[in-house]
């Protein structure tokens, strides 16, 4: 009886011992599998974080990279600008010393205003219209020798018809005063006052009948005295008549002028050649005698026929026009003229002179 207590007493005890052991061992798989997984946690954890920061210096490299480029052409810019900046001191310190010159030379000019004497009259060419902002753009008055055609016929008193016809029925002093003659007589002015000084000069005046202007056929354009008697007989003349170009040119052709400057209304009403003979004329009843006015048609072939027979070669035909009623031809006509002679057709604004 005794013996067999003694043997569970043992086993019971080696049962207990034998729980605890394996008790332990379960506990000790536990805490090792327990450490192995977050082992492997901590360290993918680490991976990742190595790897953002990998991530991170390639972007820091790349920023770095960019930002040694954008130095880099800055610094280039910088290095323009200087340069640049160089030249536009090199620059202004030119013009500083030009306009130190130019300040001297304007000095010097007024110094020579201001100690230049004073020209009497007599030797100046008068003219109270002032200044040189009274030009024609394109026109020159240039030339050895220079001749100045001026229409005096009636119609050089107005601009409309029916102020022509009453200052043509009108006292001398009217037709004087008309203000297409006194526009006519400034042109002239205007013209003389530019002719060059070493220009041989003859001023002509036609309607029915031509006047030479002056003392002379020829004048020098530099005789303050010569230009006076020109002046003088230009305010004698009186505006009347027909318009016999063909007159005024072959006047003109015996001067052998180099250079021509026509000033006029229109195409011409009367001429000198025997155009009952032409055939042209025709029907152009004015020109054969049996009627005291003239169509525009017959007046555009009156001009063709006075340029064809007045002998006029080689001179440079310069036409100032000034307008009139019922003569829509003239320009273009004058127009082709002036431009075969390699000359100028001028038809200025009313204002001007």
């Amino acid at each position: 009886m005794r013996r067999h207590r003694r043997s569970e007493g043992f086993n019971l005890a080696f049962l207990d011992i034998m729980a605890c052991g394996l008790g332990a061992v379960v506990l000790v798989f536990m805490l090792v599998k327990h450490n192995i997984s977050d082992s492997n946690v901590e360290a993918n954890r680490l991976i990742e974080e190595a790897q953002y920061l990998e991530l991170q210096q390639k972007e820091l490299l790349q920023t770095l990279e960019q930002l040694r480029n954008i130095s880099q052409s800055e610094t280039k810019k910088i290095a323009n600008l200087k340069a640049k900046l160089t030249q536009l001191k090199q620059s202004l310190s030119k013009k500083e010393s030009v306009l130190v010159n130019k300040k001297g030379q304007l000095a010097t000019l007024q110094n020579n205003v201001a100690t230049r004497p004073i020209a009497h009259k007599e030797d100046l060419v008068e003219d109270n219209r002032g200044g040189e902002e009274n030009y024609l753009m394109g026109l020159k008055v240039e030339g050895h020798r220079i001749a100045v055609l001026i229409d005096s016929s009636a119609s050089m008193t107005d601009e409309t018809l029916l102020n022509i016809i009453k200052r043509k029925n009108g006292s001398v002093q009217g037709k004087k005063k008309g203000p297409k003659w006194i526009r006519t007589k400034k042109t002239v002015r205007w013209l003389l006052t530019r002719v060059p000084k070493a220009s041989q000069l003859s001023v002509i005046s036609f309607n029915d009948s031509i006047q030479s202007l002056g003392q002379a056929k020829w004048i020098t354009a530099n005789s303050p005295a010569a230009l006076k008697s020109l002046y003088q007989g230009l305010d004698t003349i009186v505006p009347t008549g027909a318009t016999n170009l063909q007159k005024g040119l072959q006047a003109v052709s015996k001067l052998n002028a180099t250079d021509l400057y026509v000033i006029t209304d229109g195409l011409p009403t009367t001429g000198e050649s025997e155009y009952s003979r032409l055939n042209p004329f025709s029907g152009c009843s004015s020109l054969l005698g049996s009627s005291r006015t003239i169509t525009g048609e017959c007046r555009v072939k009156l001009f063709r026929q006075t340029i064809q027979d007045s002998n006029i070669h080689g001179v440079k035909v310069n036409v100032i026009l000034l307008p009139i009623e019922g003569d829509p031809d003239a320009s273009n006509e004058y127009w082709g003229w002036t431009a075969r002679t390699g000359g100028l057709l001028i038809s200025p604004a009313v204002s001007w002179p």
